[in-house]
């Protein structure tokens, strides 16, 4: 009986130990799913609330807590369904929603830039919203300009709702100007209109510079100084990268190689320092005159302590006065297990985010795409935002064409070996036409 009792216990406790094993190891498997910054590398992972609208976010850092605010603010408001977010880390977002519509496990409510949505439409990721918008008795038409709605529609099917434009615009050290004997204007602007005029800032401002410190603060790899040619290039007059139907590399190498040579010589000629890794945190630390960065970081730099910062749209440079920029706009992906009411209720969630949600994305610096939100007295009293909101009317967006995506990473990597030195600008550009070329349908 004592050696029955005792195998007994001997056998519950070890099915208590493998019970706890197995906890422990989910447990472990949950947290390292979780990023430092809240992002998780496995969406499949993250407990789910059956009775809310999941939505997949590429929004981390101070954006993600912007979103978040608007997600509890209308959660607040009892509506049909709440929506849960599950942010994604931003390198595998696009391939991640690809694949999990795919194989029908996908969210139901996702996020795009308008760069990438001709490819997510191509792909048949997406569905079109016209006749939910028509159930909720919405007109988008009396809320977004026409070019904001173009961009997001496709045979006249509406695809995404758009929420803002971010654009690449300039921050400015008043302190450190104000050392180099730069003056503002009576709004406390700078008047920049060419290109001599900003050269003679640049070398005020470089000849108050200590070690570890540069007059624009820029890197030499990746999206930035490729949005500094992306301006420069369409400031000269240079046409489309590529036509509509996508079939046709229409780019004027002439001046591609000229705003490259351009793009280069503020490396070469000291504008820039050398090993920049984290362009916005060295203006950030009150370390450079000048920031070629994007309108998301106005939030952080308002609220970073004894900067003493303005900002205002990107310099027209050139002969005409345009910039870089992109849009977010919310999607809904497509779904086999979203029934009817829920696919409105997304939808309903998405106008709302955009309209009752668009003055709290303004805090992050983000221009909201809704004209109910940039034409309220709330907004035109936020500081710093109406510096740039002209980036708008200036920005030149990539035509609607399903490739764009992987052609502005081949773009991004021909134009890299520009800024290191690995090649010249005509070699550079010799390259990226080569890019191109090798998307086209």
């Amino acid at each position: 009986m004592k050696k029955k009792l005792l195998c007994a216990l001997l056998t519950g406790a070890m099915v208590l130990s493998a019970g706890s094993a197995v906890l422990a190891d989910e447990a472990e498997s949950e947290t390292s799913n979780v990023n430092e910054d809240g992002s998780v590398n496995d969406p499949s992972k993250v407990e789910v609330d059956e009775n809310k609208l999941v939505m997949w976010s590429l929004f981390t850092g101070g954006d993600g807590e912007y979103m978040t605010k608007i997600i509890d603010d209308y959660n607040a408001t009892s509506p049909s369904k709440q929506v849960q977010a599950i942010t994604l880390v931003w390198a595998d977002y696009y391939t991640k929603l690809q694949t999990a519509v795919a194989a029908d496990k996908g969210p139901d409510i996702g996020l795009s830039h308008v760069s990438k949505l001709p490819e997510l439409v191509d792909q048949g990721v997406v569905e079109p919203l016209n006749d939910y918008l028509d159930e909720l008795g919405v007109d988008l038409s009396s809320m977004y300009t026409q070019n904001s709605l173009d961009s997001v529609t496709f045979d006249g099917e509406i695809y995404a709702i758009p929420l803002d434009t971010h654009a690449e615009v300039m921050y400015y050290n008043k302190d450190i100007l104000e050392k180099a004997g730069v003056e503002l204007n009576a709004d406390g602007k700078l008047d920049i209109g060419s290109l001599d005029d900003f050269k003679a800032m640049l070398d005020k401002v470089k000849a108050v510079m200590g070690d570890g410190e540069s007059p624009i603060s820029l890197p030499n790899t990746g999206d930035d100084p490729y949005r500094v040619w992306w301006a420069t290039y369409f400031q000269m007059g240079g046409t489309p990268i590529v036509n509509d139907d996508g079939t046709e590399v229409t780019l004027d190498t002439d001046k591609a190689v000229e705003a490259a040579e351009f793009v280069k010589s503020l490396y070469d000629d000291g504008y820039v320092a050398t090993g920049i890794d984290d362009h916005q945190k060295l203006f950030q630390s009150g370390k450079a005159g000048f920031l070629f960065g994007g309108t998301w970081a106005v939030g952080v730099m308002e609220s970073t302590d004894g900067l003493n910062f303005n900002v205002q749209s990107f310099p027209q440079l050139f002969d005409e006065d345009h910039c870089w920029a992109d849009s977010h706009t919310f999607i809904l992906p497509v779904n086999g297990d979203r029934d009817e009411d829920e696919t409105k209720a997304a939808v309903e969630f998405m106008v709302a985010a955009c309209k009752d949600g668009g003055l709290t994305w303004a805090g992050s610096g983000q221009i909201p795409a809704n004209t109910e939100v940039t034409g309220n007295e709330e907004y035109a009293a936020l500081p710093y935002r109406s510096n740039y909101q002209d980036e708008v009317e200036k920005a030149v967006l990539p035509t609607k064409n399903p490739h764009f995506y992987a052609m502005k990473d081949g773009m991004i990597q021909s134009l890299d070996t520009i800024w290191t030195g690995t090649n010249d600008a005509a070699t550079g550009i010799d390259a990226l036409v080569d890019e191109l070329s090798s998307n086209l349908e």
